[in-house]
């Protein structure tokens, strides 16, 4: 279930899945709902509520019983229904929407060092205090509470403004919730709903994690430091989650099967009823708008003053893939460390090709050994080339090196090969991965090589009359340049939904991370995986998701006072788009410059973060006016907000208005388009000259005015951008948007101690 499981194929196309599972009561189907009532509306003859959601129930089903009642997240309760029933209940009074159940899927020793968050930097965030206050709830497999990561060793009380608990259940008792861990809760109604009682001999009904998902992402946000910690040997180090002295809860809301709506929205409801400060939601849900599970709890989160980051997704590098696109959701991208597990093939005409690996075991024998492609010693002329389970002729791969494609599980595919009785693998990169590595703990020697270098190999294996080969695990290597490159398997933009909202917002590390892991499972997932660690390597923006998360506690135990959304601004608009010799990120994809639709604002730079200059803030009003602006009625802005709120007819609203730190510009048939921002100085006072960049001349880009000037700390001021059209000028061309084009630039302001930075994307539809 972990991203660095998904199949390289198969991750492209995972979005959200409808359920086609249905309980059948009385000859027709039932399925699960999620209802949202206006409170507003409920009569006065009823004293709470929860009785008046139970009335609305009880007229369309005598015998339907509720899942969930919803008190924060959103208003409303979650039941089992059949279609008929559920069509009666939405012309019941007070009912906005009856929304089907919808399933979703789940998506350091270095990482401190590179980010920034080292010795020399050890002032810039409280050791103590503020910082052992922060509480970061992470929804998502739950928690291996015995790992080091988690100890509470040195940590003081629970922070007193903590409402929250653990839940005991199957091997979890409340004990084992500690003053690093505070919170530990599970959500299993929905997925029992669908699936019948879980099987408490192969999974855990509690807070338990089987699958590492959730104790990965949520050691990466805020583990406590580990010394020695590695996986099989790599990576060696002490670890340490980003905000390693902020407080922890996790909220179990993904089993076996995937991750329920329902679940979902009752474990943002309970962590917004426990008063954590950041959300750390590392999932792929839907996009079809902002009335999604996700969304509709993250408003009610950002209006609780608690800060949500999302990973973008694992659909890249398709264009219109990102994730998690509302606006009140910090969206974050993935990009790579300066860390390698290099493993070297040798061919026997004499050539070598780096790879990765994590495998930990007897090495090959020192001389060349017969080589062989999958597809050419396979049983299935359609899939062979696959390495997959009864495809693969023992005769014809006994005793030697097998070169599979990827597509499917990459570890299985090896003990494939060893089954078959192979003694290596060499994983061949599709044109999806290009030349992106991502290491696994194979089964078996084994590496997985780029495009180019399997391409060449494939060859080799297709034209020697008596191919060999051999694979050289080299360990692990540091300070590899460039980095960090954009991940190919990281969601891009253009944002799918709302293309004037630029998305993803940034990108942070998520490419091979080392973190905690579970003892139900080895570091491969695989049932037959015996092995047993304490940490794990895996890739994914389910991976880069909680370092944001952690960076956000970070500023929020230094600026208390920050919203949601200043706290995102900060991180934007000192990210990084080049690197140190000012040469632009690069998209391993392509292997030429990143663009802003795949790493938004840039890569994070949390020491710059700390002191912005200037913040980009947003309230609720700003959030409400933005969903009037794209025509949301009554009943779709109280689903989202939960409040009774109307669009004022007498009033123009526009989503360029919105005040977001980036700048997305959809052009079609108008010539210009004006956006308006506010700045807010949480600088000293000065003046702040802003410099405009792009790369276009198709494009003309104005700011007015050219120049701010602040007196006083959190002073405000307001400008407006104007891009004019040169309708003379066709625009240029590019490969990375289906229609083919697009332009890319940057709107910065400067007092000459801070620079204020924001992205800015033009597209042609």
């Amino acid at each position: 279930m972990s991203s660095s499981f998904l199949s390289s194929t198969a991750s492209f196309f995972i979005f959200l899945l409808y359920l086609s599972s249905f309980h059948v009561s009385d000859g027709a189907q039932q399925a699960t709902y999620i209802v949202h009532m206006a409170r507003s509306q409920m009569p006065s003859s009823f004293d709470h509520h929860s009785l008046w959601y139970d009335s609305s129930l009880r007229s369309v089903s005598e015998s339907a019983e509720m899942l969930y009642t919803y008190n924060n997240a959103i208003h409303g309760f979650a039941t089992r229904l059949t279609p008929e029933e559920a069509d009666s209940l939405m012309t019941q009074p007070g009912v906005i929407s009856v929304q089907p159940e919808q399933q979703y899927e789940l998506h350091t020793t270095r990482t401190p060092l590179f980010l920034g968050l080292d010795v020399h930097n050890a002032g810039l965030f409280p050791e103590t205090g503020a910082a052992s206050d922060v509480v970061i709830g992470v929804l998502d497999s739950g928690v291996w509470p015995e790992s080091k990561s988690f100890s509470d060793e040195g940590y003081g009380p629970i922070p007193p403004t903590w409402k929250g608990g653990c839940d005991a259940g199957t091997r979890f008792t409340t004990s084992l919730c500690n003053r690093k861990l505070i919170g530990a809760r599970f959500f299993v109604r929905g997925y029992e709903a669908i699936n019948g009682p879980v099987d408490e001999s192969k999974e855990s009904k509690s807070p338990r994690d089987d699958d590492g998902h959730g104790t990965h992402t949520a050691s990466t946000a805020a583990g406590s430091v580990v010394e020695g910690a590695n996986l099989l040997g790599f990576a060696n180090g002490t670890a340490r989650g980003i905000a390693y002295r902020a407080r922890v809860a996790a909220y179990k809301v993904c089993w076996k099967t995937g991750c329920f709506s329902s679940d979902i929205l009752a474990g943002m409801d309970k962590a917004i009823e426990d008063n954590v400060n950041v959300l750390s939601i590392s999932l792929s849900g839907p996009r079809t708008g902002y009335t999604d599970a996700t969304a509709v709890g993250a408003f009610a989160a950002m209006e609780s003053g608690i800060f949500v980051s999302c990973s973008a997704g694992n659909n890249g590098p398709f264009s219109f893939s990102v994730a998690n696109v509302a606006p009140w959701i910090t969206t974050v991208g993935a990009g790579t460390l300066d860390r390698d597990f290099p493993a070297l093939v040798i061919l026997g005409n004499g050539n070598k090709y780096t790879g990765v690996s994590l495998f930990k075991g007897d090495a090959l024998p020192s001389k060349l050994l017969p080589f062989v492609y999958a597809g050419n010693a396979s049983n299935n002329a359609t899939y062979g080339n696959f390495c997959f389970p009864g495809t693969l002729i023992p005769e014809k791969v006994k005793g030697k090196i097998v070169m599979c494609e990827k597509g499917g599980d990459r570890v299985e595919k090896g003990e494939v090969v060893k089954a078959a009785g192979g003694l290596g693998m060499i994983l061949a990169n599709t044109d999806y991965e290009g030349e992106e590595l991502t290491a696994n703990a194979f089964l078996l020697p084994a590496t997985t090589v780029g495009e180019k270098a399997s391409n060449t190999i494939r060859n080799y294996a297709f034209t020697d009359p008596n191919p060999t080969a051999s694979i050289v695990i080299q360990g692990t290597v540091v300070n590899v340049k460039p980095s960090p490159v954009l991940a190919a398997f990281s969601s891009r933009g253009p944002n799918p939904i709302t293309p004037n909202i630029l998305k993803p917002d940034l990108i942070a590390p998520g490419v091979n991370i080392l973190a905690a892991w579970t003892g139900a499972v080895g570091p491969s997932g695989l049932a037959s995986d015996t092995r047993r660690v304490e940490f794990n390597i895996i890739s994914g923006t389910s991976m880069s998701c909680p370092h944001v998360s952690g960076l956000a506690a970070l500023l929020k135990s230094v600026h208390p006072e920050w919203s949601p959304a200043a706290i995102r601004s900060a991180l934007m608009t000192t990210a990084y788009s080049t690197y140190k010799d000012g040469q632009p990120l690069l998209d391993i994809a392509t292997v030429k410059p990143s663009t802003p639709f795949g790493h938004g604002a840039g890569h994070v730079s949390p020491a710059m973060a700390i002191s912005p200059g200037l913040i980009y803030d947003l309230t609720t009003e700003d959030y409400i006016d933005f969903l009037c602006a794209l025509k949301y009625n009554q009943s779709q802005i109280i689903k989202v907000s939960r409040g009774d709120y109307t669009c004022d007819p007498s009033k123009t609203y526009s989503v360029a208005d919105l005040n977001y730190p980036s700048f997305a510009v959809n052009v079609d048939k108008s010539d210009t388009y004006k956006y308006t921002r506010t700045v807010t100085n949480v600088g000293g006072a000065g003046s702040y000259s802003v410099k405009v960049i792009s790369e276009t001349t198709e494009v003309k880009i104005s700011v007015e005015p050219a120049v701010l000037t602040f007196k006083e700390v959190n002073e405000k001021k307001s400008y407006e951008v104007t891009f004019t059209v040169n309708s003379s000028k066709p625009p240029r061309f590019s490969s990375f948007r289906p229609s083919g084009f697009n332009s890319f630039g940057s709107i910065e302001w400067s007092d000459g101690k801070h620079v204020v930075a924001s992205p800015v994307a033009i597209s042609w539809t």
